[in-house]
């Protein structure tokens, strides 16, 4: 490992230099410590990498500013000064460095309230406060408010320089994490669908049996929670990929007119019947055809999709014979089959030809550990749709996203994330720019309290339970790991969740 006095090691250029920066930093009162350099050869290292990093160095002393700028550029920094937070603020808006170094003691606005609004703009700038010994309380309070690393005053040389090549270390290890991520984010999806959590990779492995045989597949999910998207990637990675998908929701077309659609017209059948029609199942022949809400479908035309999956042939409307066709079939429906057959809006014999293999695709409520994954595909998504820059959301907004309930599944969520993009004014989603029914998921308490509920021994379980959903939401349901959050025993929080009717 190469020794740390090697790595700080900058060649002195004269001994002039030197006296010069000696006498500055006398004027400021700091003491600037030099690496004991021997008289042998001197190798010319330099502190950090060799690409240039760019600080901000902010302080309303210019004696200070200039020390810093000449230590830094030394030591292969390229560096700009401000001379107040204001000033900084409108620098980093125009060209934002990587590291800055201020002052958390200044005219005008201080250290700390920079450092609070770069934190709620979502900056990623690494943020170093300098504080003179009887003010680190101070400095201590920047680190809460964002700040990554404090320095005393009056400074060494070589502890601004340690605390630049940890924020160095730092940055390297942040862009590693998201080339992770990225990594993470590609062997986390199938197809276009998205997830690592163990309910979607369920689907996934499904999937992936099922895509290679023809059989007839039914998808069952909520609203919004991509059921086409299943039916997709089964088509995707089957045999059938190079033909076409043709999807249609049962739901949408008039009962008139969905025999013709689905099995086509000769021309003249009926009144508006003026050219030949071939239908969707014609249409998707060497393909799938995707019948979505297929739990729509009248009566009546069930009997006839039957005796197409049965015998493979269609007979158009005014035609005189059957004509063969080849087309995959999957389905889809919010409906629970079962009860539709129970009461008699469905046909059993249909259901159980459709309900070859079924895949459940789980709501976005039991795949928490799949939103940052999400949030992040869908702000990618849209940057590239409405030519936006959004860099993600900030840890607030992200919070607030990962403790709501997601009603409209993972539809609802990417139409979230494209409204605020939309009205997003940074390069940052906040808090503020979600609707406002996040605002409210994340005060539980004053919901309950708006209430007019009175009982403690109720709002104690209001609480409990809100704290135990939201520390399993945020251990992606690991039960070990979210009791260390609760801060009880494990066999403490099986009971709850037994209790509290939480899986």
């Amino acid at each position: 490992m190469v020794g740390f006095t090697e790595l700080l090691e900058v060649r002195r250029k004269s001994g002039a230099l030197s006296t010069s920066l000696g006498k500055l930093c006398d004027f400021k009162g700091c003491a600037m410590a030099t690496p004991n350099i021997g008289t042998g050869p001197r190798p010319n290292t330099l502190l950090l990498s060799s690409s240039m990093r760019r600080v901000l160095v902010v302080d309303d002393e210019e004696n200070i500013r200039l020390v810093l700028r000449t230590m830094l550029n030394k030591a292969g920094y390229e560096v700009d000064v401000a001379a107040s937070a204001e000033d900084a603020l409108e620098k980093v808006k125009s060209d934002p460095p990587q590291f800055l170094i201020s002052d958390v003691r200044m005219s005008g606005m201080t250290g700390i309230e920079m450092v609070k609004q770069l934190e709620e703009e979502g900056s990623d700038i690494v943020t170093i406060v300098m504080s003179a010994y009887g003010s680190v309380d101070l400095a201590l309070e920047a680190m809460k408010a964002g700040a990554y690393d404090y320095v005393s005053k009056p400074f060494k040389k070589d502890e601004v320089l340690l605390a630049l090549r940890k924020a160095e270390e730092r940055e390297s290890l942040r862009e590693e994490n998201r080339r992770l991520r990225e990594q993470l984010l590609e062997g986390a999806s199938i197809a276009s669908m998205i997830g690592q959590s163990d309910a979607i990779r369920a689907v996934f492995r499904i999937v992936e049996k099922v895509a290679a045989f023809d059989t007839t597949v039914l998808v069952q999910g909520e609203s919004g929670t991509g059921k086409e998207l299943v039916a997709r990637a089964l088509h995707n990675l089957g045999p059938r990929k190079d033909g076409p998908f043709v999807a249609v929701n049962c739901g949408a077309i008039p009962e008139q007119l969905m025999e013709s659609e689905l099995f086509g017209h000769k021309r003249g059948a009926f009144t508006d019947a003026r050219s030949d029609k071939e239908g969707l199942f014609r249409a998707a022949s060497g393909g799938t055809l995707f019948l979505d809400e297929i739990g729509e479908l009248p009566l009546g035309l069930q009997v006839k999709l039957l005796r197409v999956l049965q015998e493979g042939t269609v007979r158009p409307i005014g035609e005189s014979h059957d004509i063969k066709v080849d087309a995959r079939v999957v389905a889809a429906t919010v409906r629970n089959l079962r009860d539709e057959v129970r009461e008699s809006r469905f046909r059993e014999d249909l259901f159980y030809r459709l309900n070859v293999l079924q895949i459940d695709v789980p709501p976005l409520r039991a795949r928490a550990g799949d939103l940052p994954l999400l949030i992040d595909h869908f702000v990618g998504r849209m940057n590239q749709r409405l030519g936006t820059s959004i860099k993600g959301a900030n840890p607030e907004a992200r919070r607030a996203m990962v403790a709501y309930e997601w009603p409209g599944n993972v539809r609802e969520l990417e139409n979230t994330i494209e409204r605020a993009i939309v009205l997003s004014d940074g390069e940052w989603i906040q808090l503020g720019d979600l609707p406002d029914r996040f605002c409210e998921e994340r005060a539980p308490a004053a919901a309950f309290l708006r209430s007019g509920e009175l009982s403690i021994k109720k709002m104690q379980r209001y609480m409990e339970r809100a704290l135990i959903k939201r520390a399993l939401d945020e251990t992606s349901g690991n039960r070990t790991a979210a009791a260390k959050l609760l801060e009880i025993s494990h066999r403490a929080l099986l009971y709850k969740l037994k209790d509290y009717d939480l899986k």
